[in-house]
């Protein structure tokens, strides 16, 4: 069959946009929570998740631009940034930490190169160059999918700062899995007298994270956090509690317990969802050449997919 590339093109960005506009759940800063705000139909979420670090150049290059990334997939990735505790990191949260653990059960010494990008626990994509890679593992995983769980959350304020709890669930799995609930942190201010190749900040910090196992209903891991609690199951009960950041995103995964990970399961999650507190990215501009690469990959891919199916 003979196709117009252009017409495949103009296709592509017209649902790329409606993904954008339609599924991605990002409340702007001027939402007061005076009611609760939720997702609505989540589950198909992709986690992305990049080994970064605030002495890293390229990492500091790439960090504004990755944000402008993520939204131009709408709902289809959360892209996470995990930030080691090796002694040089500006920030050396253990949530990141306890994230580059289990990301060591499957891929050995994934942290050894910055930055690196893991889609679905699969192999490291290491250096912004390495987009390519990432968004075919990407489309991959997209294309190979089967059944996902159907995951939403809720956001609250407390006095302290926000509660996430989860507002449905119903799982495709439940043995030796778990939900697992994360924090970023948006805009996250470089501290004094540190080492800083980049700007004033860093987006996309994991600074929290809690897991619930899903077959005895218990708290494994909370970190980071206010407070982590399940008082039934965890898809009717989990929920966390989070100081009041200024930005954030929450990410809730249906994933396999760190255990199985050990006994070689498969190390894909079973569906993910966020809900970001934040202003949308400032388009790309002309002069920034890594952004325009990473956004131009996209789309060419993509495209490429499509005529291949074709």
């Amino acid at each position: 069959m003979k196709v117009n590339p252009g017409a495949v093109l103009t296709l592509f960005v017209a649902l790329m946009l409606a993904t954008l506009t339609a599924q991605a759940t990002v409340v702007s800063l001027s939402t007061s929570f005076d009611q609760p705000v939720a997702t609505q139909g989540g589950g198909r979420t992709l986690v992305v998740e990049e080994i970064t670090a605030t002495w890293c150049p390229t990492c500091a290059e790439i960090d504004p631009e990755l944000l402008q990334v993520a939204d131009s997939h709408g709902s289809r990735i959360a892209l996470l940034a995990l930030h080691p505790t090796d002694g040089e990191d500006a920030f050396q949260p253990a949530a990141s930490q306890h994230r580059i653990h289990r990301l060591n059960l499957t891929n050995p010494g994934v942290a050894t190169s910055t930055p690196s990008f893991v889609v679905e626990s699969g192999e490291p994509r290491r250096g912004y160059d390495a987009w390519a890679d990432v968004q075919r593992d990407i489309l991959n995983a997209e294309l190979t999918r089967q059944d996902v769980s159907e995951l939403d959350l809720e956001i609250t304020k407390t006095e302290n700062g926000f509660r996430a709890s989860v507002n449905h669930a119903q799982l495709v799995a439940g043995n030796e899995t778990q939900l697992t609930m994360m924090v970023m942190e948006h805009g996250k201010t470089m501290p004094e007298g540190v080492y800083n190749p980049g700007g004033d900040h860093r987006d996309r910090v994991v600074v929290g994270l809690a897991e619930c196992a899903v077959d005895n209903a218990t708290v494994l891991t909370s970190i980071g956090l206010l407070g982590a609690s399940v008082s039934d199951g965890c898809e009717s009960s989990f929920s966390i509690e989070f100081e009041a950041l200024s930005s954030w995103s929450v990410v809730l995964i249906h994933e396999p317990t760190s255990a199985t990970l050990t006994e070689g399961a498969d190390a894909q999650s079973h569906g993910a969802v966020e809900l970001a507190f934040r202003d949308r990215a400032e388009p790309v501009q002309a002069a920034s050449g890594v952004g325009t690469l990473l956004l131009v990959t996209c789309v060419a891919l993509a495209v490429a997919s499509i005529v291949r199916k074709k």
